[in-house]
């Protein structure tokens, strides 16, 4: 019975033996029951044995950890390695991680596994901006509405009627953020220059000839034309001429090439206004003409400081050449006034001048007294204006007398007449040069 046990384990070895003693000195149990403790006896010990031996095995572990292995717990129940441990606690299979160390809830999921590259997200709140490289900051502006569209357009377009420099209004357009509201801007332009002069018209169609394409497209004219032409029956109320205005309007973005020619196709047939048809017919009518009758880059027939100058000398000679043939001061007058440019009206003295050294016969000469004096009169043409033309042909006398002989004796007469009809003054009818002056200037500069 000894023999059962272990050598080593004395303890459980003494206690079997106290106890077979005393069976020995009782002796009043029969064979059946010395068995039956026996065998009781016997699984004692195992069970002890068993306790023992884990005891062991949680020493050894102990000692190993102080070599520098991770190991269990001590402390963990029934001797477990560890609470969190992923092999099979039911003591089959081959003690390996569960699904290969991808199962379970954060985990890194199995070994060899290629994860895809993942794409950062600014809104996340671990988002670290100076680790990502360069930053670039861009400028978020909040689109206007309805309501503020017209109190930021106004003012640039007012601005633009003073400067002319539509590259400004354009750097302008593009620091707002219009939206789906881009197309008014050209409305509320339109609408501005309707009510003001013809110059404002003229900066107005250059102004959408010039953005188009880079601010604003084909379709966004088209559908600003097409709101103004519904909005007619309103716009007639503060000017009366405004089909006619819009219907040159039309045809001058169309010969710029600011919306298609397809925008008047598009209506035959269906427009039930009669002041959107009043417009679209002048535009029809505008782009059937020949260029030599009308040139729609005049069509608002101004051109103010903005044009060239050399533009400007021929719509003045213009100007004097249909006074000659109809003789009407009155349009001359209104064409003048047109131009807008009062510190350019001495060339109109200068050209009237010349064009009646230039003509045969008094007629000319006649005509020419009565519009300067008219012009004088009114106040279109100025002391300075009138003094400054004069004097540009004085200084040119010489050379206009190799092209025309009989200059200098024009000259006196028309001066002479001129201050009859107080259009000039005394001094300057004295200044102006005779034949015997020039003569005596051209032998002395020999």
């Amino acid at each position: 019975y000894l023999d059962f046990f272990a050598p080593s384990d004395s303890r459980f070895s003494n206690s079997c033996i106290s106890d077979l003693n005393e069976l020995e000195v009782n002796g009043n149990w029969t064979p059946q029951e010395k068995a039956l403790h026996e065998a009781r006896l016997k699984a004692k010990a195992k069970r002890r044995l068993r306790k023992s031996s884990s005891r062991d095995s949680t020493r050894e572990s102990l000692s190993d950890s102080v070599s520098g292995e991770p190991t269990a717990d001590p402390h963990s129940p029934k001797g477990k390695t560890a609470v969190n441990d992923r092999k099979s606690r039911t003591g089959k299979g081959r003690g390996l991680p569960k699904k290969g160390g991808a199962g379970g809830k954060g985990v890194w999921g199995a070994a060899g596994m290629v994860y895809e590259v993942e794409e950062l997200d600014a809104n996340d709140p671990n988002y670290d901006e100076s680790a990502q490289g360069d930053t670039v900051y861009a400028t978020v502006v909040p689109e206007l509405d309805e309501r503020e569209l017209e109190k930021t357009i106004n003012p640039i377009v007012q601005e633009y009627f003073e400067h002319g420099d539509t590259k400004e209004v354009e750097m302008l357009l593009k620091e707002l953020n219009l939206g789906h509201h881009k197309y008014e801007f050209s409305s509320l332009a339109v609408s501005l220059s309707l009510e003001g002069k013809a110059s404002h018209r003229e900066l107005t169609s250059r102004l959408l000839s010039d953005l188009s394409g880079k601010v604003l497209s084909e379709s966004d004219m088209s559908r600003a034309f097409d709101k103004m032409l519904k909005e007619l029956p309103d716009l007639i109320l503060d000017t009366p001429e405004a089909p006619q205005m819009l219907g040159q309007f039309i045809a001058r973005a169309i010969a710029d090439h600011a919306i298609p020619m397809s925008f008047l196709d598009c209506y035959k047939g269906k427009v039930d206004c009669d002041h959107a048809r009043a417009a679209l017919d002048r535009a029809s009518v505008l782009l059937s003409m020949k260029r030599e009758i009308m040139r729609l880059d005049n069509v608002w027939g101004v051109g103010g400081g903005q044009r060239p100058v050399k533009h400007l000398i021929k719509e003045m000679n213009l100007l004097l050449k249909e006074y000659l043939v109809s003789g009407v001061l009155s349009e001359a007058e209104r064409c003048l006034r047109d131009l807008e440019v009062p510190h350019f009206h001495h060339e109109l003295v200068y050209e009237a001048v010349v064009m009646v050294l230039e003509s045969t016969g008094d007629a000319a000469l006649q005509m020419m007294v009565k519009l300067l004096k008219i012009f004088w009169k009114t106040g279109l043409i100025t002391l300075d204006q009138m003094n400054r033309g004069f004097q540009r042909v004085y200084d040119e006398l010489p050379e206009i007398s190799l092209d025309v002989p009989h200059a200098h004796s024009i000259m006196e007469t028309f001066v002479d007449l001129c201050y009859q009809e107080q259009v000039i003054t005394k001094q300057l009818r004295d200044s102006c040069p005779t034949r015997s002056e020039n003569v005596k200037t051209r032998g002395y500069s020999l």
